[in-house]
């Protein structure tokens, strides 16, 4: 496993570019359109890894509602394994709660699971496949 991204909520992905790639000087690739996730994303690389900017498109969304309850920060975390359907079959084996309960495609088209903050010790884990 490879720390993949950083995904931070914001409400204004424009606002935030601001900041992360005007004034830090990072790179943006995107932005793109998740209608899957709800969400208008960019993604800035640091290093090996990247920071995932998500803004809600509605109000009825999952990040919408994490902005609700808690404002802006750092939403989830992104791991980055091989093979997502053994990782994914290995934690539920172990007890691990995914939300929701299949691997489905998200940003860049990549194969996504979630494993509930229950499971983590109060952390949103994202997995993504890749190299």
């Amino acid at each position: 496993m490879t720390l993949d991204h950083l995904g931070i909520a914001v409400r204004s992905l424009d606002t935030a570019l601001t900041f992360y790639r005007d004034t830090l000087g990072l790179a943006a690739e995107g932005p793109e359109e998740v209608p899957a996730e709800g969400v208008r994303i960019a993604f800035l690389p640091v290093g090996e890894s990247r920071i995932e900017l998500l803004e809600p498109m509605g109000a009825d969304t999952t990040v919408a509602r994490f902005l609700d309850r808690h404002g802006e920060g750092i939403h989830h975390v992104c791991l980055r394994v091989a093979d997502i359907d053994k990782a994914v079959a290995d934690l539920k084996q172990r007890g691990a709660q995914i939300i929701p309960p299949d691997v489905r495609r998200g940003a860049g088209g990549r194969r996504v699971a979630f494993i509930h903050p229950r499971s983590t010790g109060g952390v949103l884990l994202e997995l993504v496949e890749g190299p």
